[in-house]
């Protein structure tokens, strides 16, 4: 990755109101940091910084971050935006030795039209946007490209396919996927709709259950019109109860006069 020289200024106003009115004046607050310097706190111009970002591959910039007599290399560390308009708010600088590697996360972006979508009605499916990778800063990519043209429906390139660029270690689980070439959704979905009509509804099976546990697994359901007849059967159950006592009392009577 080639640096880029860039323009810095220090800063002392750190309060909220104070960095508003830096802001207004077309100024943007940035922090840059080191192991071997104290944070440093600094003013860009917004407009160089716009620039340099727009005509970057990604957020991704080595910069020759000039402050006053001294200067620094630097990697751009995050870059804060305005939700709405996008405009940069903060930007923080990570300090770096050109002798040393480093570690940052990278944008992976394809090439090429996929053979699985050209000729087989597959889409394309980027299961990975940013890989992590290490190198010196010189030899820093600012994006890692991947060529999907031979990639068919069901196939995958995987992390430890990718073709790093010289000087450049790729790190992460190597099987972990990064573009595949999938059949459509709507497929998928109406085939997973299908095994779902075949098994069981989940609402059949709690029906069984509370009959179990009632004791009458093995009764046909009641229809509306079996109420009646239920009702009856009960009521007959309490007058035979109700007759045999008295039944029995009447039976004994004779019983003892013969005695």
């Amino acid at each position: 990755m080639k640096s880029v020289s860039l323009n810095a200024f220090g800063r002392s106003q750190i309060g909220r109101g104070e960095v508003k009115k830096l802001r207004a004046a077309g100024r943007v607050p940035a922090t840059i940091y080191g192991r071997q310097t104290k944070p440093l706190n600094l003013e860009l111009v917004g407009k160089e910084l716009s620039d340099l970002i727009h005509h970057s591959l990604s957020e991704n910039i080595l910069v020759d971050l000039t402050v006053g007599p001294a200067s620094h290399l630097a990697l751009v560390q995050e870059v804060q935006h305005h939700p709405l308009t996008g405009k940069v708010l903060h930007v923080d600088f990570h300090e770096v030795s050109p002798t040393e590697k480093v570690t940052i996360m990278v944008p992976v972006e394809s090439v090429g039209e996929a053979a699985g979508v050209k000729t087989g009605g597959g889409v394309l499916e980027h299961v990975l946007h940013k890989i992590k990778v290490r190198a010196l800063p010189k030899d820093l990519p600012e994006q890692i490209v991947v060529d999907v043209t031979t990639l068919e429906v069901g196939k995958s390139i995987h992390l430890g396919e990718l073709l790093a660029p010289a000087g450049v270690e790729i790190l992460g689980d190597k099987k972990v996927t990064v573009v595949s070439v999938a059949m459509p959704k709507t497929e998928v979905e109406e085939a997973a709709a299908t095994a779902e009509g075949a098994a069981p509804a989940a609402g059949d099976v709690e029906m069984t259950k509370e009959k179990k546990e009632d004791g009458t697994a093995g009764a046909a359901p009641a229809k509306a019109g079996d109420k009646a007849p239920a009702k009856a059967a009960a009521g007959d159950k309490k007058a035979e109860a109700k007759a045999a006592p008295a039944g029995d009392k009447k039976a004994a009577a004779p019983a003892e006069k013969k005695k």
